[in-house]
């Protein structure tokens, strides 16, 4: 069966705010669903962009930002990354965050990928950026977060991606970029 891409197959009936705060807003949508059946669905809005970096140094060493994360009730290991304003240029985004948790400042700015986040339930829009020509500087991280940074082989850290230790969609996508053009002799 073919269908045409750009028709939205969905049928709005009405829509109502469930939650709203300074990151999110939920809504609610009464639909028709494909087939023609009545139902709801629900819609988790972004107020912010994503924004991951994944920065490597000359001798491929990359680092990885550790924070315990309230919504999985664990400790994750991550590329650094945060939340930009819409308003925002991406890449402004990704080098503030980037200072913030790490210190490092990049000389040369590559944009990996934009993707989307959980988008059976989210609008939530993302951007990969990856960061070298690194100079160390202090890190300044939000009042709101307690990091630990550390310096590895990116080696070591796909390893730590293999084993299942690194679980951060942002984290693995960018990974696997990196390990893309990696293998195809890039970044040498």
């Amino acid at each position: 069966m073919h269908t045409d891409e750009n028709r939205n197959p969905w049928t709005i009936l009405g829509e109502k705010e469930i939650y709203d705060n300074k990151w999110i807003r939920i809504t609610e949508y009464d639909v028709l669903n494909p087939a023609g059946g009545k139902g709801i669905y629900g819609k988790v809005h972004f107020k912010n962009l994503a924004i991951g970096v994944i920065a490597l140094d000359d001798d491929l060493n990359t680092y990885l930002v550790g924070q315990y994360r309230f919504t999985l009730n664990q400790y994750s290991w991550e590329i650094p990354e945060g939340g930009g304003p819409h308003a925002d240029a991406p890449l402004a985004s990704a080098q503030r965050e980037l200072l913030e948790e790490t210190g490092l400042t990049a000389s040369k700015w590559t944009m990996l990928r934009r993707v989307h986040l959980s988008n059976s339930v989210t609008d939530e829009d993302g951007y990969l950026f990856l960061a070298q020509g690194l100079e160390q500087h202090q890190p300044m991280p939000e009042d709101t977060e307690e990091l630990q940074v550390k310096k590895i082989p990116f080696e070591a850290a796909w390893q730590m991606l293999e084993r299942g230790e690194i679980t951060d969609a942002l984290t693995l996508i960018a990974m696997m970029e990196v390990k893309l053009i990696l293998q195809k002799g890039g970044l040498r």
